[in-house]
């Protein structure tokens, strides 16, 4: 697959991006031209991440937000369109898993799985709709080698990301006849701070139904994911609407 085209003048919003599969992809972007607002609630992150990108030239913007709430997203869409004018693609990356014994799950943790991976992608979608029709632009939303198998203690993060799925597919069927794309990634593992959540689980969990996650060839790299992401969000990627695209070293295939 081909990175991404020229992105040159093109404005984009990545949320996740201090850090992990956010930061990687905002530079893939950045490496293209593109003008970036990168949002995320670790402002030191972000401040990490736009220092990363400071040789590429084009401007960032940075938004500390949680974007828990449909205000939130809201407002980040406004902010975004208020600094530069306009809006070409939303990469819908950020995402957290806690795991935990789902008789156990305590009803925030559950809550606050839908709401950053589940609810923030279709509200900031909501928003930022009526801009990218304007910009024949694009959507690309991240879900998870989990919306295709089930992952012992990851109910939440599991059903979440198969909702995504088939959100985009949605969203996409909807926009059928109108100038916009609409499509998702689903890696399997990688190493980044969602990965170090493993370090974080309950003493009590049995390991050995931990072991159906690790891909027999390894995890993915997260560079290669972050350039199928500013693909998918480039003219490149004009064929491309309503599919999910699989990038997990074949955990999924059997």
């Amino acid at each position: 697959m081909n990175k991404a085209s020229d992105m040159t003048g093109k404005v984009v919003l990545v949320t996740g991006a201090a850090s992990g599969l956010g930061r990687a992809t905002a530079a893939a972007l950045a490496k293209a031209g593109a003008h970036l607002c990168l949002a995320d609630v670790n402002e030191a992150g972000l401040q990490e991440t736009e220092q990363a990108l400071a040789s590429f030239g084009g401007k960032v913007e940075l938004s500390v937000v949680d974007l828990a709430s449909a205000e939130a997203c809201k407002a980040l869409v406004e902010h975004t369109v208020d600094v530069f004018g306009k809006l070409d693609a939303l990469c819908n990356v950020a995402g957290i898993i806690l795991f935990n014994h789902s008789t156990a799950m305590p009803e925030a943790d559950w809550n606050k799985t839908i709401a950053v991976n589940l609810n923030a992608p279709f509200f900031l979608s909501q928003a930022a709709i009526p801009h990218l029709l304007d910009a024949d632009g694009a959507i690309v939303n991240v879900s998870s080698s989990a919306a295709f198998i089930g992952e012992a203690y990851a109910a939440a993060y599991c059903a979440t990301k198969a909702a995504i799925v088939n959100l985009t597919k949605a969203l996409a069927m909807e926009y059928m006849h109108k100038p916009i794309r609409i499509n998702t990634v689903a890696p399997g593992g990688m190493m980044t701070n969602i990965v170090s959540s493993f370090m974080n689980m309950p003493k009590d969990l049995d390991a050995s139904l931990m072991e159906r996650f690790k891909p027999l060839r390894g995890t993915v790299e997260v560079e290669q994911v972050a350039d199928c992401i500013a693909y998918l969000a480039s003219d490149a990627a004009s064929g491309f609407h309503g599919a999910c695209i699989t990038l997990d070293n074949g955990i999924t295939a059997g």
